[in-house]
């Protein structure tokens, strides 16, 4: 099937440019969202290739900044994070290199969002929380560590439940 090119129509490059001063993509997300809208996979390539080039692509900046964000403001842990940017088009080789972080810094936000957790919630159970920081991509080890916080006896009524 050819794609009909009206007079009027923006080249993939042009189209690109457009949609990168709306927000930034990664090259895949980007790459995907120009296949929609019937540009040819050649016209594709080059585009991405002359944005990469110009510096207006760049997966592992972007990456980088989106980790941040998703972490800082939204409190995620490195499981949800290198998850949520590889959903996003980051090739996962840098998503998972952008969310790791140190254990130490982990746990230290895992015990700020159970803390952040605990002040919303009327009665916090220990099970509820395990699942509160397990969808919110904290690793088991923090886990254990923040329930332990909580005292020996809540770590065992999780355990069972």
């Amino acid at each position: 099937m050819i794609p009909r090119v009206s007079p009027s129509r923006l080249s993939a490059f042009d189209k690109a440019g457009e949609l990168l001063a709306r927000r930034p993509y990664f090259r895949a997300e980007l790459a995907a969202r120009l296949a929609r809208a019937d540009y040819d996979g050649e016209e594709i390539a080059a585009a991405m290739e002359k944005l990469v080039r110009l510096g207006y692509l760049d997966d592992e900046a972007l990456a980088t900044a989106e980790a941040a964000r998703l972490r800082d403001r939204k409190g995620l842990g490195r499981a949800r994070i290198a998850a949520d940017l590889s959903r996003r088009g980051a090739p996962r080789s840098i998503a998972a290199e952008v969310a790791t972080e140190s254990p130490d810094d982990e746990l230290t936000r895992a015990r700020d969002e159970a803390a952040r957790w605990s002040a919303k919630t009327r009665n916090p159970q220990p099970a509820a929380l395990a699942r509160y920081l397990e969808r919110k991509g904290f690793s088991a080890r923090s886990i254990v560590a923040v329930l332990e916080d909580l005292g020996e006896g809540e770590v065992g009524e999780l355990e069972e439940s």
